[in-house]
């Protein structure tokens, strides 16, 4: 019978198969295609042989993995999720010729092109130079002689106009700005739970201190985010700490 183990291995290795297939397919795309087909993270782009080589060495360890899960054996599994944990734990340094997962539902339609403008364009340019425009024709205003003034008068014209100062206006009230609600964020799901959980058991099984459990377990693979693995940890110490054998 299938352990957990066993069961997270092969959903693990059928993803990669997948992803492994659909890079056989980009193979034959040009580099421009390529690197719009999918979302990629920063990589170099692989080879069709590494394709090839990677999904033998992919299928061979499945095989195993069924094998050894038939015979019974309950650490084989284990001991190779140990050594993923190790790897990206210890060994791994980050390095960009990997081959990225690649799934099918984020896969983008190469053949779909943009809206041809070209006639909007050319409406626009023979509109444009269809309209004729008349220039203004400026008429000049033939001023009135000035009556015959007086001293009086032209005492009064140097007097200077009284000011009128406009009465202050009263501040608009700016109605108090909502605080924004929080986007509601998925969970991690069970799986994810249940996996950072028998993480954490094997770590204190190894003598890792509690407070050492999230960061170490944020940094492997497909592993919820340093806050969410937090938040595991702290509702679930008791099952974790009953787990590792320490009641």
């Amino acid at each position: 019978m299938a352990t957990p183990a066993d069961q997270r291995l092969l959903e693990l290795l059928g993803r990669w198969l997948e992803s492994l297939e659909l890079h056989s397919k980009y193979s034959s795309l040009d580099d421009d295609s390529y690197w719009k087909v999918q979302p990629w993270s920063e990589h170099q782009r692989p080879t069709r042989w590494i394709v090839d080589l990677a999904r033998q060495k992919t299928v061979a360890l499945r095989a195993q993995v069924e094998q050894r899960a038939k015979a019974g054996d309950t650490q084989f599994s284990d001991a190779l999720e140990l050594m993923a944990f190790l790897a990206n734990l210890v060994g791994a340094e980050h390095i960009e010729r990997f081959i990225p997962v690649a799934e099918a539902r984020n896969e983008r339609d190469l053949s779909s092109k943009p809206p041809d403008r070209s006639a909007d364009s050319t409406i626009q340019q023979t509109g444009t130079a269809s309209v004729t425009r008349e220039m203004p024709k400026f008429l000049g205003n033939k001023r009135a002689p000035p009556p015959p003034g007086t001293a009086q008068v032209a005492r009064n014209e140097r007097k200077p106009a009284a000011v009128v100062k406009p009465a202050p206006r009263a501040p608009a009230k700016v109605p108090p700005k909502k605080p924004a609600a929080p986007a509601e964020r998925a969970g991690p799901s069970e799986a994810a739970i249940d996996q950072v959980i028998a993480d954490a058991a094997r770590l204190v099984q190894w003598g890792r201190k509690w407070f050492e459990l999230p960061e170490l377990i944020a940094r492997m693979a497909d592993r919820p985010s340093l806050p969410d693995v937090r938040r595991i940890l702290k509702e679930n110490k008791v099952a974790i700490e009953k787990k590792a054998g320490n009641p």
